[in-house]
């Protein structure tokens, strides 16, 4: 079933055993800050409006994304073929470099890692920043209530151009390596999936969207983007701050990186749009005479 099998897919954020990790995360917090236990298992957080809308949008995207959006993605091997086809053209053939293999694979790793972190940033920062881009991504923002299932409250238009930007930036990476290193490229997995990207979402990645301020020491703030990072941005006072996705350097590079203390935060967006149905999460972005714009 469509959606259901996110839960057995290592690419998704809600993979069982990201799931778990998260859960498991979350009952140290709570051990270890009892104010929260309550909160752990809240009514008014897991089946708050907001979050029902959540559920049933999370099927509807799935299965739109599956029908519409798939087709019309290119893939990253498309990209990296035409950027080695490309770079032989203006640079002629390259030998091989004769690099060890497990130093190629390292590196090509963490490049793509890098790379399609920092692209992420910059495309997350423009939604932000872009009024029409703006309409579509506030779909996100206008969660009252976070849960692991509000990751996917995304338009399908958002869904389009993060893909693209995946493909383009994998590709552009992939392309380069190819050229300089050929057939000897490869990927350090763990579950299947880049190693780093895996690690970073063991490492409570599904409590990015939910009401446990989990901190990493202050050490790693600046370095990795925390869940309680992640939650400032989604509060209506911080919207437009950490932009990062695993990385919170970029945010610190261009001025856009915020850690504080702990506080009461509200979630949600302060303009006047409906987003109270899976009709309006879809459709209400192309009605230019509703909300505040940026």
């Amino acid at each position: 079933m469509i959606g259901i099998d996110y839960l057995f897919n290592e690419h998704q954020r809600i993979f069982w055993l990201y799931l778990a990790s998260a859960f498991v995360i979350a009952l140290y917090f709570v051990w270890r800050r009892p104010e929260y236990r309550k909160i752990l298992f809240a009514k008014t957080i897991w089946w708050h409006r907001s979050a029902q809308l959540d559920y049933l949008y999370f099927f509807v995207i799935a299965l739109i994304k599956a029908l519409l959006i798939a087709p019309l993605l290119f893939s990253a091997a498309e990209v990296a073929l035409a950027m080695v086809k490309g770079m032989q053209l203006l640079f002629g053939y390259q030998p091989m470099l004769r690099w060890e293999k497990t130093a190629i694979v390292l590196l090509y790793t963490l490049a793509l890692f890098v790379v399609s972190d920092l692209t992420r940033y910059w495309l997350h920062r423009m939604m932000h920043r872009i009024p029409l881009l703006w309409r579509f991504h506030r779909v996100h923002h206008s969660a009252e209530v976070l849960n692991p299932a509000t990751f996917y409250r995304v338009h399908p238009v958002e869904n389009l151009l993060f893909g693209l930007r995946y493909a383009l930036s994998a590709g552009f990476v992939s392309g380069i390596f190819i050229y300089f290193f050929g057939a000897r490229v490869g990927l350090v997995e763990f579950l299947g999936a880049n190693a780093f990207v895996v690690l970073f979402t063991l490492a409570g990645a599904n409590l990015r969207h939910s009401h446990l301020p989990l901190r990493f020491p202050a050490v790693f703030e600046k370095i990795f983007v925390s869940p309680y990072m992640h939650q400032l941005h989604h509060s209506t006072t911080h919207t437009h701050t950490n932009f990062g996705g695993a990385l919170s350097i970029w945010d610190a590079l261009f001025g856009t990186r915020l850690i504080q203390k702990s506080e009461d935060l509200r979630f949600g967006i302060d303009e006047n749009v409906n987003h109270n149905s899976v009709l309006a999460l879809l459709f209400e972005p192309f009605n230019l005479h509703t909300g505040t714009e940026k």
